[in-house]
């Protein structure tokens, strides 16, 4: 009888530890171990990572055993990898392209409305016809030959600089 209760509360005890053999455990930037069922970030360097789940372990052993179709090399690079960090790290690397490219593509923009407006300014100025604006007490002032060449200056260095 002692046995069979020996044998139960040992078993029990068993049982009870396997979800905690699934955990990840790391040190985080600040040295705090951090326990968790997921992976840690990225930026965690493997050196830091105290603990990983046993199927983590034993895939990884498995994955190190070379097979006839892959080359050794492959193989070690596959074990190193997690395919979920890679997939997230993918992830990343697309949505922070895709916002480079929307980027590029709003100043690219910016530059194509700015150079519109300076050629336009430039045909205005060049045509000869009078040209006015408002002061700072919004009376309405024509432009001097002086104030006409300073304008027609600035529309040609934003000509220049954005109408490549």
């Amino acid at each position: 009888m002692r046995l069979h209760v020996s044998v139960c509360v040992g078993v029990s005890l068993w049982v009870a530890t396997l979800p905690a053999a699934a955990q990840w455990k790391w040190k985080d930037s600040r040295g705090q171990v951090v326990v968790s069922d997921t992976p840690p970030p990225r930026d965690i360097p493997e050196a830091n990572v105290l603990q990983k789940p046993s199927l983590v372990v034993q895939r990884s052993a498995a994955q190190l055993t070379p097979t006839a179709s892959a080359p050794a090399a492959e193989t070690v690079a596959k074990a190193k990898v997690d395919p979920e960090l890679e997939a997230r790290r993918k992830k990343t690397e697309t949505e922070q392209s895709e916002r480079q490219k929307a980027e590029e593509q709003k100043i690219a923009a910016q530059r194509a409305e700015n150079c519109r407006r300076a050629k336009t300014q430039v045909e205005t100025l060049d045509s000869g016809i009078r040209m006015t604006r408002r002061n700072e007490k919004g009376e309405q002032e024509y432009l001097d030959d002086q104030q006409r060449s300073t304008e027609m200056q600035r529309a040609r260095q934003v000509v220049s600089s954005d109408c490549r």
